[in-house]
């Protein structure tokens, strides 16, 4: 998350292991914190981030692929008790994927198809699992709902 009010600092919730049992909630369990700070050495220009073992959950309920989240929550903790909270609340409206430019138009036009894409893939996962298609048949069902 970055701060408007704070040009320093930013606070990311990272995780690999995600659930999603119904359709709008998500659910990310968190197992580091990136701390990244303009007092922090720098590779390429930009700050690295420090990075905190940390355990917590982050929960999204809503919709990515249809543009409709009404909220997200994450609280962690690492191993010296510091605690992290983060808490956003929609106000209805559709969400808007916003991107970090890149001075190469070519890589920029790459990154904006790869998100298409993706956001696509999204969507033709969620038909999937609305129309009740078996595990074994998603890759499948999800490539031709792409190509369509």
């Amino acid at each position: 998350m970055n701060d408007p009010d704070d040009d320093s600092h930013i606070v990311t919730f990272s995780g690999e292991k995600s659930n999603r049992e119904q359709d709008n909630l998500y659910e990310l369990s968190i197992d580091r914190m990136l701390l990244k700070s303009k007092d922090r050495p720098k590779v390429d220009g930009l700050p690295t981030p420090s990075v905190e073992l940390s355990t917590g959950t982050c929960k999204q309920t809503g919709n990515f692929a249809i543009q409709q989240v009404s909220s997200v929550s994450c609280n962690a903790a690492d191993g010296n008790g510091r605690k992290y909270e983060f808490h956003f609340e929609s106000d209805g409206s559709p969400i808007k994927v916003r991107m970090i430019r890149v001075a190469d138009t070519v890589v920029e036009s790459q990154l904006a198809k790869a998100v298409a894409a993706h956001v696509e893939q999204l969507k033709c996962r969620q038909q999937a699992v609305h129309e009740g298609v078996l595990p074994r048949d998603r890759t499948a069902f999800i490539l031709k709902c792409m190509e369509e």
